[in-house]
């Protein structure tokens, strides 16, 4: 038996956004390796170039940019048939700084709309809009990206995780709502990933800070693997393809749920 395409997703058409850096670009060089047409919606372009990969510049906060990105990719690859949502923004801030209070660590209004706006509202929309296509179609997917953060929390991330746990009870209510089409939404809430580019300095000088950390202290905890039963930091590969599995027909009896991708580790 003949297993080199056993997810047989070749041909396909999926849209990935934010899949410019990070889990993202690994999701999408994935499915890119499986045959597949993928469509990145992102703001930034990608140092990644294939003849499969179409590039839509997208500020998935705008409904009618969406819009655009959507027409262009079925132009160009005739259909969608399924949909990554993996675009997302993380402002570490405390909900009260007694040392600062007002303080750029304090959580305020910008910080929060910022993380709403990219977090939920870009997700909305794009599956909004891919969901007419795949409802019309009677077949697709649509994954949401989550994080161990919106299960259990996370400190100096409050905003950030409370968006990943409204996106998993999108997926809930989503797969709901389209199992009738045939449209199956799922979710994957990665833990502890080796490390990318989007853990910039700025993002570990206030995620230090708000644990009253120094940012060598706070780098030094990525190494500790400590509370991971498997002993180390997840890899980007073994997201995506968790992706690719929950993007084929191999999980076709699957929804509405999200998969905690963490090394078995928890707080509980």
């Amino acid at each position: 038996m003949d297993m080199s395409d056993w997810l047989k997703l070749s041909g396909r058409s999926i849209v990935v956004t934010g899949g410019s850096s990070g889990i993202g670009k690994a999701i999408i060089t994935s499915l890119l390796d499986l045959g597949v047409k993928v469509a990145n919606f992102d703001i930034h372009a990608p140092d990644l170039t294939h003849e499969h990969l179409l590039f839509a510049k997208t500020d998935v906060t705008n409904h009618q940019n969406v819009k655009q990105s959507i027409s262009a990719v079925v132009d160009q690859f005739g259909t969608i048939d399924g949909l990554v949502n993996n675009a997302g923004i993380n402002l570490p801030g405390l909900l009260i700084d007694e040392n600062d209070a007002g303080g750029q660590y304090e959580l305020n209004e910008v910080t929060y709309a910022k993380m709403m706006d990219i977090n939920l509202k870009g997700t909305l929309f794009v599956s909004q809009e891919v969901a007419r296509i795949l409802t019309e179609k009677k077949s697709g997917v649509i994954v949401n990206m989550s994080s161990e953060s919106g299960l259990e929390g996370s400190e100096g991330q409050s905003v950030y995780a409370a968006t990943k746990a409204a996106m998993n009870s999108l997926t809930r209510s989503w797969s709901k709502e389209l199992a009738k089409h045939n449209v199956r939404v799922v979710g994957i809430a990665p833990g502890i990933m080796e490390a990318t580019g989007l853990r910039t300095l700025d993002y570990e000088t206030a995620l230090a800070y708000t644990r009253n950390k120094t940012v060598d202290q706070l780098r030094a905890g990525y190494e500790n693997v400590s509370a991971i039963p498997l002993g180390r930091s997840g890899k980007l590969s073994e997201v995506a393809d968790l992706v690719s599995y929950y993007l084929s027909d191999r999980a076709s009896y699957i929804t509405g749920v999200t998969t905690n991708v963490s090394g078995g580790k928890t707080r509980g």
